[in-house]
Formats: C-alpha cells, structure tokens, sequence
C-alpha cells in the first residue's frame, strides 16, 4: 500500500518502514485523549531525533508515529523555530523533515478528531470547515516566507521592490508576485503518522530530505488531497489508496523520469533556478 514514509531514514529514534511503533492507536479504541501515550514505560521509547532539531523535540515523550502529539499536547514548550503559532484549537510547525523550501504542518488539537485521517473526520462539515479557515491563515504566513526569501529573484516581484526602495514609496504598492499559487496543501491518504496533519509547503520539491520515490511521489500525485476535495464519495479510490503511479513527473514541465531518484533531483534544481525567477 502506498504509504509517505515522513520518517528519516538512518537516524535513531525515528521510524523507518517496517519498524514502526505498534503503539498507535487501533482502528475500534480511539481514545479521547493522549493518557495513554503519557503511559508508555520508558523502555519503549525511542530517545532521541535529529541533531537538525531543537533541544525540547529531542526529549519529548513521544516518538515514531507518535511524535506530533509532542506539539498539541504543549505547544508553549517549544521555540519558534519550531511552533509557528498555537490557539486553543490548532498548532503550526515547521515540519522536522522538510520535502520543499517551505513545509509547514497544520495540527488539530481536538483530540475526538486528530487521531482519525482526513477520509474520516472531514466527512464531517463543520470540522471541515474549520480547518480550510486556519488553513487560509497559514498558507499566508507560508507564502510571505516565501516572498522574503525569493522575491529578490522573481521577475514579478521587481516593480515592487523597487518602489519600496524609491525614496518616495508609493501609498499603495505594486501587487508583485501571488505567492500563495506557489503552494500546495493537504493530507496524505495513508499518513505515515498517527495525528491529523495538514501539509503547506511549496511546490519546489527542493530538499535533503527529498530523497526517495515515494517522497516524491506523495506530494506530487493524487495521494496529496486538498481539503477543497473533501469531503470525499465514498466510492473515491483516495478512500482506500493502492499504489502510487509507476512514474515520476516533474511539477513544473511534466517531464517523465521514471524511477530515476536521481535524474530527477538534478532536474528539479533546475528548475528550482527557473521557478524562482518568474
């Protein structure tokens, strides 16, 4: 079955395929709660993650599938770098293994709902609706993170800044570039992870942590499904997804690379160049 397979490979304390926890939640006892991830006896936990991390993601409790609900359960505990923002009822972060530029990960806090996967719980509209208005707001912060890093480079960004930089700047500011269409969102049909993640990150695909097919393959296929396409029919094939497309196309020209890993992250560095100048 298709799966995202988000863990790092090689790393102690994350999951790699076929060696996930077992702990996660079963299919017939969703708990209300996370009480019983608190529980788990030390000997069980996986310590460590990434040294690309901060310190408290290092020594949460949780761990493996598990790891998000370090987040929902105290968002206060963490840098910035880290937790964008928190409410009562969702939590920003930047995704610890990124598959773009920007990757930014949109966690429900409702735990009657965050351990279920979109096919589930955005049957329901109210919930659905909720979650498409914050998600709004983060695609916003994404995409002014994507002007301040690019917008030197894009051709559609320069009347702007050269105004900003006139010594008389305009009261109302060329347009420039619509950074949000360089976006994409949504969850994955098989999330690698136990919680209710809502993924934002740019259409670039530039990342270290690019680095397998299915990497690819889950952001850039329909196995990626926008909260606009839910809720689902129930005869949808995203219900219940297979396999991913025996081939690897490029975002940006359609190119067809096949299997080709490798071929296709030297072309998507060019393309990275061409993107961020128009």
């Amino acid at each position: 079955m298709a799966s995202a397979d988000d863990f790092e490979e090689h790393v102690e304390g994350t999951a790699v395929p076929g060696k996930q926890s077992t702990n996660h939640y079963p299919p017939a006892k969703k708990p209300n709660a996370f009480t019983e991830l608190m529980a788990k006896t030390p000997d069980k936990q996986l310590k460590s993650t990434p040294s690309r991390t901060d310190q408290q993601t290092k020594q949460t409790i949780f761990a493996g599938r598990d790891g998000l609900a370090a987040y929902t359960a105290d968002p206060a505990s963490f840098p910035q770098s880290r937790v964008i923002y928190y409410n009562d009822k969702f939590v920003v972060i930047n995704d610890l293994f990124p598959k773009a530029s920007i990757h930014l990960l949109l966690l429900p806090r409702d735990t009657t709902k965050s351990v279920y996967r979109g096919q589930e719980v955005f049957d329901e509209p109210g919930f659905l609706a909720e979650c498409r208005r914050e998600l709004e707001k983060v695609k916003e912060i994404a995409a002014s993170e994507l002007r301040r890093r690019f917008a030197k480079y894009s051709a559609q960004e320069q009347p702007r800044l050269a105004a900003l930089a006139s010594d008389d700047p305009p009261c109302e500011l060329p347009p420039g570039r619509e950074w949000t269409k360089d976006l994409i969102s949504g969850t994955h049909a098989n999330p690698s992870m136990s919680h209710l993640h809502i993924h934002v990150l740019s259409k670039d695909m530039m990342s270290d942590c690019m680095k397998k097919r299915n990497h690819y393959q889950s952001f850039t296929t329909d196995f990626l499904i926008d909260l606009d396409q839910y809720p689902l029919a129930k005869e949808d094939h995203r219900r219940d997804y297979k396999r991913f497309p025996e081939d690897m196309l490029c975002w940006r020209c359609g190119r067809n690379f096949g299997n080709k890993m490798t071929k296709l992250k030297e072309h998507l560095e060019e393309e990275f160049e061409a993107w961020k100048k128009e």
